[in-house]
């Protein structure tokens, strides 16, 4: 099982190297590679593509929900999403084009088929290219990170028990005996154990939103 990390980075990889290819020239460094850090990749059609194409690798890899709030790590851990005013439009921006790539994720079969797809959305003008875009995401409001329940499902078995957890506040990967053993010794208070068919099994406390449940 890959890091999370390790996926956004081959991703974002992929995206420019399709983009500068596909759709016009970027600039390279001495190594001959493209500079994530370099200028002019912000709040941009590039910008837009990377964000879309990684949030579509991360649902074919995972699932929608991890996908989901895997693109708004970085939100989540620079403060609170929506009482950020210094760039309020960015990260709007941002949020929309996660959703459209987790659209297009879900429809691709590969991921040459992803970077077509989203190649096609931004000619249709399906993506926020600019901040000036008056176009608002409101999805993230309707499903909020839960920092008492900050686990998510990133495999599940053959017979679709959930296998492998990521914690998004600790950055860290549990087996299920891991998250298991952990629950037990009152380390993850959102979350109980249950013996399902013979096997102990990490379940969500029951609360009012149905997101917050393991999936």
């Amino acid at each position: 099982m890959k890091w999370p990390s390790t996926v956004m980075k081959e991703a974002r990889d992929e995206a420019y190297e399709y983009f500068d290819k596909n759709i016009r020239p970027l600039t390279r460094g001495k190594n001959g590679k493209i500079d994530p850090s370099a200028v002019g990749l912000e709040n941009n059609d590039v910008d837009a593509f990377r964000h879309a194409y990684v949030s579509g690798v991360f649902i074919q890899v995972y699932n929608e929900k991890t996908a989901d709030i895997l693109g708004r790590l970085n939100e989540y851990k620079i403060g609170d999403l929506y009482s950020n005013t210094k760039y309020p439009r960015s990260l709007n921006m941002d949020l929309w084009n996660n959703s459209i790539g987790r659209k297009y994720g879900k429809k691709a079969k590969t991921r040459k088929e992803l970077l077509e797809k989203i190649h096609e959305a931004l000619k249709r003008g399906e993506l926020i290219i600019d901040l000036t875009d008056p176009r608002q995401y409101d999805g993230a409001k309707n499903n909020p990170i839960n920092k008492s329940k900050p686990v998510i499902v990133l495999e599940e078995g053959e017979k679709g028990r959930n296998e492998i957890f990521f914690d998004v506040e600790k950055e860290e990967i549990l087996s299920r005996s891991d998250f298991v053993a952990k629950i037990q010794a009152g380390e993850y208070s959102g979350y109980t154990v249950k013996e399902i068919n013979g096997v102990l099994t990490p379940v969500s406390n029951p609360d009012s939103r149905e997101t917050n449940n393991l999936s």
